[in-house]
């Protein structure tokens, strides 16, 4: 059993530096899209190449965020926090989603308060910074996700619904400059528009994001599928008669369960151990998503 809970513990770890690696690059991609754009927004005059840039920049920042909370989730289980400090990546998951909110909000203010601006309109350097931007977004975006429901991590998925927010702001902001250029007298406004465009995106993604988290947070039970695996593989294990509860929280990457298993009442206190013993050892093999299991032995109703 020590060994089983020895790999458990390494699997972890490879898992947590697998992601910690895929959000550093994640801040690496933000912080060049975002200097891209800003320069290209600000040498074309371009309110929505200007405002995307400004939103990867807050990228950059959420994107920290994720890799901080990543780090601080992998440290091991103390005795304040036996179940882990798991909780800080989802935490950190909530706060991209605040970001991603306030970040918007600036955006579409910002993109109004331009409305009426009269200036040349964008050239092709504009179009050109925003190809680039989708393009890496794109690829960023399908890594993330990918990798963050392999390991179940809320703040990755987070970061990789940031990366589709980008892509859509970014197509739309492509949209308003290519209008812009095409007929300066009557859709000059529309690289304005565009830009609120993007921030409004932006908020609606981080209120999904936070949503997601805060469900996370609040002990939402997995996925029906994965509670009746579960309890297919605890009724699998000789002797065991019948599952009578089984919950399931998730504490960062895995889930905590909590079983009520029900056993012959005449059996030993040693022997129903054993058989509690023998479940959380199976529970764990053969659901890679389970951190660990709670076992709870109860006699079987009928004797």
């Amino acid at each position: 059993m020590r060994r089983a809970d020895n790999a458990a513990v390494t699997d972890a770890r490879v898992d947590l530096r697998l992601a910690t690696r895929i959000a550093a690059a994640g801040i690496v991609v933000s912080a060049s899209l975002s200097a891209l754009n800003i320069v290209a927004g600000l040498a074309t005059r371009s309110t929505s190449v200007l405002a995307t840039g400004m939103e990867f920049a807050g990228d950059v920042l959420a994107s920290t965020v994720v890799l901080a909370g990543m780090i601080a989730a992998g440290r091991p289980a103390d005795a304040d926090h036996p179940y882990g400090h798991g909780r800080l990546e989802t935490l950190a998951a909530s706060f991209v989603g605040v970001l991603l909110i306030a970040g918007g909000i600036g955006v579409c203010w910002n993109s109004l308060h331009a409305i009426g601006d009269v200036h040349p309109p964008p050239s092709r350097f504009a179009i050109t910074a925003l190809l680039i931007a989708i393009g890496a977004r794109a690829a960023m975006g399908l890594v993330k996700f990918r990798i963050g429901r392999r390991l179940q991590s809320a703040a990755l998925i987070a970061d990789a619904w940031n990366d589709a927010v980008d892509i859509l702001a970014g197509v739309a902001a492509l949209t308003a400059v290519a209008l812009a250029m095409y007929d300066p007298q009557r859709f000059l406004a529309a690289d304005h528009y565009g830009g609120f465009a993007v921030g409004l995106i932006v908020v609606l993604t981080g209120v999904r994001v936070l949503r997601d988290a805060s469900l996370e947070l609040m002990d939402t039970m997995p996925a029906d599928d994965r509670m009746v695996r579960l309890r297919d593989v605890v009724a699998a294990v000789p002797r065991v008669r019948g599952v009578e509860k089984a919950f399931a929280r998730k504490t960062g990457l895995k889930y905590h369960v909590d079983l009520h298993i029900e056993v012959d009442p005449q059996l030993t206190v040693a022997a129903a151990h054993a058989i509690g013993g023998e479940v959380r050892s199976r529970v764990k093999a053969e659901l890679p998503w389970v951190a660990d299991v709670l076992v709870h032995v109860e006699p079987a109703r009928g004797g």
